[in-house]
């Protein structure tokens, strides 16, 4: 294959991997706290010494550089659970792992386990500024309130507040792909700096309309660059054939 040829082939794989973070965003149109991803490119400029001509001595090839993801919040979305929490503003809860260390999410379901321990609907324990658990006492699980500033009351009793963290670059978090993340380097938010909504949570900030038009855009230009392959396949062959003829 020339070198063309391999331009348009890291052109396709590029739109390949576009349509397949295009495609997770409309699956998780629905999934509470998702942030949209975008694919990010980068050029690499490769010098042909080699090339008969100076125009033909730079190849311009796309590079794969990973996924960005878009940070603005969704709607607040109602569920009749005063425990249920949406994150007004940047931060996410922190999660206790499997493993005993810490995940993070902005899916704010949260419910009373039987011990006591507030965690999320996957069971995970919710932690407080401490790294550890919140327990409500036994006689007053009924009787639990989350304020705006995340503090836990068990009637009028406080039993901790929930762990807020925020990250100076949202994009060196890692999907774990049951809706939390993991990551460095993250800094508790104060009391004043922690906003929570009760009786609701954050919505995915997916967009269906915007990302089935992305889809269609992705397909076309697809197309684009499989006629392009097609038609510098048919000039080689038809300069083949004229060579043939001459010789």
């Amino acid at each position: 294959m020339d070198v063309s040829t391999f331009v348009l082939l890291s052109h396709e794989q590029a739109l390949r991997r576009q349509m397949d973070i295009t495609a997770n965003n409309i699956a998780n149109t629905n999934t509470v706290g998702f942030k949209r991803e975008q694919a990010l490119f980068h050029e690499y400029v490769e010098d042909l010494k080699q090339a008969p001509i100076e125009d033909a001595r730079k190849a311009s090839f796309v590079l794969d550089f990973g996924a960005i993801h878009d940070a603005r919040q969704g709607h607040f979305q109602a569920t009749g659970n005063p425990l249920d929490v949406m994150i007004e503003g940047p931060g996410y809860l922190n999660v206790e792992s499997a493993d005993g260390s810490t995940a993070y999410t902005r899916a704010g379901f949260v419910k009373i386990l039987e011990n006591g321990d507030l965690a999320t609907s996957g069971g995970q324990r919710l932690l407080d500024e401490n790294g550890r658990g919140i327990t409500i006492p036994p006689d007053q699980m009924r009787n639990v309130t989350i304020a705006q500033d995340g503090s836990v009351m068990a009637g009028d009793n406080p039993v901790g507040r929930l762990a807020v963290t925020s990250f100076a670059d949202e994009n060196m978090l890692d999907v774990r792909g049951d809706g939390m993340l993991t990551g460095t380097g993250g800094q508790l938010m104060a009391a004043a700096q922690t906003k929570l909504r009760t009786g609701g949570v954050e919505a995915s900030n997916v967009e269906p309309i915007v990302e089935t038009t992305n889809m269609v855009d992705i397909l076309r230009a697809y197309q684009t660059s499989q006629r392009m392959t097609e038609d510098m396949a048919d000039m080689r062959q038809q300069a083949i054939g004229r060579l043939g003829r001459i010789n």
